[in-house]
């Protein structure tokens, strides 16, 4: 009969896929158990009542089990969405890298640190100064270095900037209520928390046992200016004509965004002659459901206008049809593959 010692780190194992348990499960026990029992009955009748897991011990085996759900191609098909949620996550650092540059060519263009720039149109809405102002812009930054960062692999320096970079906004959500006033360039907490906090929290995808997103960060690096160019350079110049009746807002433009990324893509994935794209389907499958998430969570705001309502449930429809696009080919990314060989050095960390 198993001990109650057995038992309680038999439970903490069930955080891990049940493929690498059928591997690894009894050789694990029996290591937790050889650091505990010391031989003498007497002892190990106490320690087994009282003793482990450890605070330590199960962050080590939930640390296991999220690397092992999300450790891409080559494992059971529920894996393969590790490696479209590290495309999707790029992507969304994409969106704040590409808004970060928006926000530092305001300031650029409303200081007139350019000499030869005509003067900034009143119509920009060019951020107020202050010191949230300046927080603000150093966030900027932030979002920029930590998006090439995690092109580039330097996941451990993304993830330290990313999380930083989302705690003013925090701080400025938290203040709110006892100040009257949420400093203008932060967004409410709907967008602090499905594209701040989410996007960090799934940063955890990236480890050094994972595949890279990308063969080469250099599309993703060229995706910045090029990406800026062909979205802010359009609704820059709506803005500053005061044609505002022509643009969404940005859950519409979330939407539509994608919507367009998964027309795009589509072609590739229902095309019978090119391979491998279920991965960037995935990534779409998760993007579309962010932005429709974020598009449904913001219609509270507009409650009150029948006619920004309907408008917003257009958007959502076509973020639905986007998704409907490339729906099929994320399902076939997900056809079953053999798990991967089964590894001591896995087994034991």
């Amino acid at each position: 009969m198993s001990s109650g010692l057995e038992r309680r780190y038999r439970r903490v194992l069930r955080l891990l896929p049940g493929w690498y348990r059928e591997q690894w499960e009894q050789d694990m026990v029996a290591a937790f158990l050889d650091g505990w029992l010391t031989g003498d009955p007497a002892s190990d009748a106490y320690i087994s009542r009282a003793a482990g897991p450890g605070g330590v011990e199960v962050a080590s085996v939930a640390r296991l089990a999220v690397r092992l759900y999300l450790a891409g191609p080559g494992t059971p098909r529920r894996h393969a969405w590790g490696q479209g949620l590290r495309l999707a996550v790029l992507a969304v650092l994409l969106v704040h890298a590409e808004l970060a540059v928006n926000e530092l060519v305001f300031l650029v263009w409303s200081h007139r640190l350019v000499s030869w720039l005509p003067p900034a149109p009143g119509s920009l809405g060019i951020t107020a100064g202050g010191a949230w102002a300046a927080v603000y812009y150093l966030v900027s930054v932030a979002w920029i270095v930590a998006f090439v960062a995690l092109a580039r692999g330097r996941y451990r320096t993304a993830r330290i900037l990313a999380a930083l970079a989302i705690v003013p906004g925090l701080a400025a959500l938290i203040q709110a209520p006892y100040t009257g006033i949420r400093p203008a360039p932060f967004g409410p907490w709907d967008y602090w928390v499905l594209l701040d906090l989410a996007p960090v929290l799934a940063m955890t995808a990236f480890h050094r046992h994972a595949p890279p997103p990308a063969a080469r960060p250099w599309p993703w690096l060229l995706a910045l200016p090029a990406g800026y160019l062909l979205v802010y350079g359009p609704l820059m110049t709506f803005q500053a004509t005061g044609n505002f009746a022509w643009l969404p807002d940005f859950p519409g433009l979330c939407c539509v965004l994608v919507s367009l990324a998964c027309v795009a893509h589509a072609p590739r994935a229902w095309s019978r002659h090119v391979r491998g794209t279920g991965l960037w389907s995935l990534a779409l499958v998760l993007l579309a459901a962010l932005a429709g998430a974020y598009r449904i969570v913001s219609l509270t705001g507009y409650l009150h206008d029948p006619h920004l309502i309907n408008v917003s449930l257009a958007e959502l429809l076509i973020a639905a049809a986007g998704l409907a696009l490339v729906a099929p080919d994320a399902a076939r990314a997900q056809a079953p593959a053999p798990a991967p060989p089964p590894s001591r050095h896995a087994a034991t960390a």
